[in-house]
């Protein structure tokens, strides 16, 4: 079985982010830079898939040549080579599924495990526009994952419980939190990695022209929260409730 993953490169979520002065973006210079925690649980899954079914897992990342150590770390843990698409510029949802969809097409994948989400724009939406524009079967917020002949039985996690559906394989199935935990990786792991290998794409060469429906303005801090105030009784706080909070 051949699975395709795609990583991210995303600032570490315990690093203290800071707004770049003109707050076109965030400020990554001395900021620790992570895999994208739900893309690494699908490395996991993908891993332990290859484990019992034997196979080949990919990994794909798209950015800058930075993003390569997102790449090897998931090497480390196991994965078997790595494809880097190149592109600097900022990129919404549609356009990234495009780009994965090429990589898809070349490949032949068997499975694409992607996280639910990206930690840093949380919008949730490429994996969805990814399997609609290959015309694949979809399962998102993967609690349980099993491969059997040519389906995918998966137990998702949705409002107010589980639900378990089946997928006809090739499939795209996102990954949530409580999937599985992530391996780390062993010294060996990490020393494999160097050597195993990893290509480069550009975007001319996938024949993808970035088409942006959704364009970042700018960002802003939230306002300062007001500070505190010491009530003298139960009446004073009713007036100021409805007088200033305005919510009775």
């Amino acid at each position: 079985m051949k699975i395709l993953c795609t990583v991210k490169r995303v600032t570490d979520y315990e690093a203290k982010i800071r707004l770049k002065s003109d707050g076109s973006d965030i400020e990554t210079d001395g900021v620790n830079m992570i895999m994208n925690p739900f893309d690494e649980i699908g490395v996991e899954e993908a891993l332990k898939i290859k484990e019992s079914k034997g196979g080949e897992v990919v990994v794909m990342s798209i950015g800058s040549d930075d993003s390569i150590q997102q790449i090897r770390s998931a090497m480390a843990m196991g994965a078997d080579r790595g494809i880097l698409v190149r592109a600097e510029a900022d990129m919404d949802s549609n356009t990234i599924a495009k780009i994965i969809g090429k990589v898809v097409t070349e490949e032949s994948p068997d499975l694409v495990l992607m996280g639910k989400q990206a930690i840093d724009g949380d919008s949730n939406q490429a994996a969805q526009m990814l399997a609609e524009n290959l015309g694949w079967g979809q399962a998102t917020y993967a609690y349980k994952v099993k491969i059997e002949g040519e389906e995918a039985t998966v137990t998702r996690e949705a409002d107010g419980g589980l639900e378990t559906i089946a997928v006809k394989l090739p499939a795209v199935i996102t990954t949530d939190l409580r999937l599985n935990e992530p391996r780390y990786a062993s010294l060996p792991g990490i020393m494999k990695a160097k050597r195993k290998p990893l290509a480069t794409k550009t975007l001319d060469e996938l024949g993808v022209t970035p088409t942006n429906y959704v364009v970042m303005k700018g960002l802003e801090e939230p306002p300062a929260k007001a500070a505190g105030q010491i009530l003298p009784d139960i009446a004073t706080l009713v007036e100021k409730l409805k007088s200033e909070a305005k919510v009775l």
